[in-house]
């Protein structure tokens, strides 16, 4: 083992399925007790290119990747070429037999070769195998995986899960004939505290939520897209708006409009994207409209790498406007942070009536963790918008008081303007 922890690298072409594979398998652990930090690089294509899913697992808390590898799970020839040399001492590869000739004559290369054909009687089941054997080099019980295949599968019919189950156990169980040598992850704790497994995208989400977010407008542009996925994604649960526009411009412009509504919006991006919003940022700032933009860092300039990691829009989000207004920014460093940040944006854009930004990378977008389930009966209650008088003619939306804040509008006064 490379420390402490274990480092399993599932490598692959896009389309091959590894991210079934590494998130059902850290969902597993995750489940069993153990903490997860998972990193994921892939490309922007929908299929082919080299990918990777690194989960690094054990008894003790991570939060970041090691260039270490115990356990190479190689879905393709390329996994094994490119990342044979990151093997820590007493490292393995699963590979299928049939490359096994691809760069596996390493002197002392330790490598399972399976039979995927044998194993799979579908193609299809191929990811259920390589479950199955990296379970059981482990050393882990796959009860686990057996209740997430029952969840994932559950709605195609009982015959499909008793298939993948049969698969799963099929390979578990190969594994014991064969002779290798990996040693067995410590026992996992016995009674396990419940752990909620979620990026950095997922976690701004709930935040939002939280914070009684009940509109989302955005254009596409990774590695902010998923955030507004995951809101569409609880959109029925909890009564939340969300809205892909023609364009960023028009995205940002909705949002303000929806605040004028009585609504509280959240706007997530990134770079390329944001600089389309700057003039829907000072329009913001001017209405004191209390707006959350979300961005997720990428490497620029202009489009740039849209699956890549940079922190380099600090002085675009710190600056993006013309003119004058209050703004808060805030940077979460972990999945936890991510949540109770943008809970915070929410409430601080509430507070003081202005635009507020939450700043990510695509690695903290991406990465998964595993978090404590999050309380939310500690969090502050977020200032509610001041309701406008029945009387429209009476409303005056930037009255000066003596907090300094005007009466923001409510849903029933905003349909009489």
């Amino acid at each position: 083992m490379s420390d402490s922890s274990i480092v399993i690298l599932v490598g692959g072409e896009a389309g091959q399925g590894l991210v079934t594979v590494g998130q059902l398998m850290s969902k597993a652990l995750a489940r069993a007790g153990y903490e997860v930090c998972v990193t994921q690089a892939y490309e922007s294509r929908i299929r082919g290119g080299h990918n990777t899913f690194a989960i690094r697992t054990g008894l003790e808390i991570h939060h970041a990747p090691t260039d270490k590898v115990d356990i190479l799970v190689a879905l393709d020839a390329a996994s094994v070429a490119l990342h044979k040399k990151q093997l820590a001492p007493g490292g393995i590869v699963l590979v299928d037999e049939g490359l096994a000739g691809a760069g596996m004559d390493a002197p002392g290369l330790e490598a399972l070769r399976i039979p995927f054909k044998k194993l799979a009687p579908k193609p299809i089941f191929e990811n259920v195998v390589a479950l199955g054997v990296l379970a059981s080099v482990l050393c882990k019980d796959i009860v686990h995986l057996e209740e997430l295949l029952r969840e994932s599968f559950g709605k195609k019919g009982q015959t499909v899960v008793d298939e993948n189950i049969a698969v799963l156990r099929a390979a578990y169980a190969w594994v014991r004939t064969q002779a290798y040598s990996f040693p067995c992850m410590p026992p996992a704790p016995e009674k396990p505290a419940g752990r909620l497994l979620l990026t950095g995208n997922d976690a701004a989400a709930m935040g939002a939520l939280a914070a009684g977010c009940n509109f989302c407008s955005f254009y596409p542009m990774t590695p902010g897209s998923s955030v507004a996925m995951t809101l569409a994604d609880k959109a029925k649960i909890m009564g939340t708006i969300v809205e892909q526009a023609e364009d960023e411009i028009a995205a940002a412009n909705m949002a303000v409009g929806a605040v004028c509504a009585g609504g509280r919006a959240i706007v997530p991006t990134s770079g390329g994207g944001f600089a389309l919003m700057v003039e829907a940022v000072s329009l913001a700032g001017m209405l004191e409209t209390p707006l959350v933009f979300l961005v997720a860092m990428r490497p620029g300039p202009a489009t740039g790498l849209p699956t890549r990691t940079e922190q380099a829009d600090l002085n675009l989000v710190l600056y993006a406007g013309h003119g004058e207004f209050p703004r808060a920014v805030f940077a979460p460093g972990t999945v936890d942070e991510c949540f109770q940040l943008t809970h915070r944006a929410f409430e601080m854009a509430e507070k003081y009536q202005s635009p507020v930004f939450v700043l990510t990378d695509q690695y903290l977008a991406d990465s998964l963790q595993d978090v404590a389930p999050f309380d939310t009966g500690r969090l502050p209650e977020i200032p509610a918008p001041l309701l406008a008088p029945v009387d429209p003619k009476s409303y005056k939306r930037f009255a000066l008081t003596e907090d300094g804040l005007s009466p923001g509008p409510s849903p029933a006064s905003a349909r009489r303007w």
